[in-house]
């Protein structure tokens, strides 16, 4: 157990999927609060953590002396992960894990600027680099925020918003997430009758933008894919269907169930190899009691599948796999 601000969601499920013991070497991609890293380690496994927040190091610093060999941190992005692995002289990759989306503890902190029940800096950064949520909202275009706040948020009156942001910034720039916020509620006449808050789409389109996180998801996918041993297990944890529709493409893709074209068309055959097999059909879901005393589970959706001995398909794009 951990005294830690965010809790690991499915983390039962999670483990089994991953099946961890000594000897063994897991990359959980997302450590946050170290959840997930220390059931993994209280199995007597390694643990090479990932993340590109710089404010998880104290998390770090707590399960690095209660597990001085069996733990290192690397601040890298999903798609860092191959070079996190070799860089670590591990020869045998068992095990990955992925928890999607902004954790609690972000959500909690006014200065990240993640939240529009929060005051705080429009800034939105999972690391300490790059370009702010402020920046978006000062110096896009009509066209791209619309198309961003439509693509990430599924925000249908999108065009309102982006015209909205536009105005209001001609006269003052955007600087704290409170102010955007009520814009965006006026440009969408208010929360009465609305299950949820009218400024959570954009918001969830902004961080998603200023962390390409979708992008990230798709190149730690195939990162993993790539430096995963043969037997290697993966498990990726969602919480928005954007996220599961990558990794459930992608598991599909690669276990060589991908559908079918049309029925009066030739039927394409892609030569390459399945690289994984899938642990168990579907995606696993919160029971009702981790439902009811953790609120993110309610979203959570589970997905596993375990390497085979074929090639990377990211690595043998355009020619078969051997």
């Amino acid at each position: 157990m951990t005294d830690a601000p965010h809790a690991p969601v499915l983390l039962a499920e999670v483990i089994e999927a991953l099946k961890p013991g000594p000897g063994d070497v897991v990359i959980d991609a997302t450590f946050g609060a170290g959840g997930y890293t220390r059931a993994i380690l209280a199995t007597g496994a390694e643990v090479i953590a990932l993340d590109r927040d710089p404010t998880v190091q104290p998390h770090a610093d707590s399960v690095a002396r209660d597990f001085p060999d069996r733990f290192r941190l690397v601040r890298t992005p999903f798609s860092g992960l191959a070079d996190a692995f070799a860089d670590s002289g591990k020869a045998k990759l068992d095990g990955a894990v992925f928890d999607i989306g902004v954790s609690s503890m972000q959500l909690d902190q006014a200065e990240r600027g993640f939240s529009f029940m929060r005051d705080g800096p429009l800034d939105m950064r999972m690391s300490d680099d790059g370009a702010t949520a402020a920046d978006i909202v000062n110096t896009w275009d009509h066209g791209p925020l619309a198309h961003i706040f439509k693509l990430y948020g599924e925000e249908r009156q999108s065009g309102r918003v982006a015209t909205a942001i536009l105005r209001r910034r001609a006269e003052q720039p955007f600087t704290r997430t409170l102010d955007l916020a009520e814009v965006v509620e006026k440009a969408l006449g208010g929360r009465r009758g609305a299950p949820i808050h009218p400024a959570t789409r954009v918001f969830q389109a902004l961080r998603i933008a200023v962390n390409d996180e979708l992008g990230e998801l798709e190149r730690g996918l195939e990162a993993a894919e790539a430096t995963l041993a043969p037997g290697g297990r993966l498990a990726v944890v969602t919480f928005h269907s954007l996220e599961d529709r990558i990794v459930k493409a992608f598991l599909t893709e690669r276990t060589g169930n991908a559908p079918a074209g049309s029925r009066h068309a030739p039927m394409a055959v892609d030569p390459r190899k399945p690289s994984f097999t899938l642990q168990f059909k579907g995606a696993r879901e919160a029971g009702d009691e981790e439902r009811s005393v953790n609120p993110r589970a309610r979203s959570a959706k589970l997905r596993a599948a375990i390497r085979t001995d074929a090639p990377a398909w990211a690595a043998t794009k355009g020619g078969a796999a051997a």
